[in-house]
């Protein structure tokens, strides 16, 4: 089969030999909507803050986003199929901000995991993916720390990333983003942090 990612440049590639080739690529706002606006309109990505919109207003925030220099967008795909959403962005220039101390090295991630095929999830799986993209962001990107900030009511996703390493931090109120150009609602968050020397000790 072959891969319709192939020609697209990838900002990060890792290549195992039991979980294949995992490749971060560039967000496209026009070829990667269809598929985006899949993910976020199913009921389980509620916390993502897009179900209910257009596959045309999904590409329309994406292409903003691409305009920015401290927020980015990126499609991960794995031996071929898309398999997740990842962002990542300056918590400087980010609501966050308000919310805790920013760190030299800081940078912030959220992780739109895609829905498990027919088979259903695998154990462990979702753990590579991230082992991968941590060390995108970690190694690749030069940064200290990683910062989350899921939803508090998605205990799905906090769980997930305490189990794989993140330490707990407090739980604050993200306050409300009212901007011509984007809408955020206050969001009651739990932050999470990953230091490199966690996730990568020596």
């Amino acid at each position: 089969m072959s891969d319709p990612y192939a020609s697209r440049t990838a900002v990060h590639e890792q290549v195992t030999d039991d979980f294949g080739t995992v490749r971060v690529l560039p967000l496209d706002p026009e070829a990667d909507a269809g598929t985006v606006h899949r993910w976020v309109s199913e009921e389980r990505a509620v916390f993502w803050g897009m179900t209910g919109l257009t596959e045309r207003q999904v590409s329309e925030i994406y292409a903003h986003l691409d305009t920015l220099t401290t927020h980015h967008a990126f499609l991960v795909v794995r031996d071929g199929e898309p398999v997740a959403l990842l962002q990542t962005y300056e918590p400087e220039a980010d609501r966050v901000s308000e919310c805790y101390e920013v760190r030299p090295g800081d940078i912030g991630l959220h992780l739109l995991l895609a829905p498990a095929g027919p088979g259903g999830g695998q154990s462990g799986w979702t753990a590579r993916l991230v082992a991968v993209i941590t060390e995108y962001v970690l190694l690749g990107l030069d940064r200290r720390r990683i910062v989350v900030d899921p939803d508090v009511r998605n205990e799905k996703a906090v769980v997930r990333f305490l189990t794989m390493g993140f330490t707990a931090g407090p739980v604050v109120v993200l306050p409300e983003i009212d901007l011509p150009d984007v809408y955020l609602p206050e969001k009651k968050a739990q932050l999470a942090f990953l230091d490199r020397e966690i996730r990568f000790p020596g």
